[in-house]
């Protein structure tokens, strides 16, 4: 379904509503972000080892 077909079903009031409530929302923690690498890299394959959590200083050189 391309963009246009999507706005033309859901319309732009609803559109926005469905933006501003993704705004809302609070980020994912580091261990949900892990969690959820770990199933998208190998969708129906073995899991792979969980490794540690990035934390919001882990891109900073210390």
């Amino acid at each position: 379904m391309t963009r246009e077909e999507r706005r033309a079903i859901l319309g732009d009031e609803t559109i926005a509503k469905i933006r501003k409530r993704v705004q809302a929302a609070p980020d994912p923690s580091p261990e949900l972000v892990e969690e959820l690498r770990r199933i998208m890299t190998r969708p129906g394959g073995a899991v792979p080892a969980p490794r540690a959590a990035a934390g919001p200083d882990a891109g900073s050189a210390a």
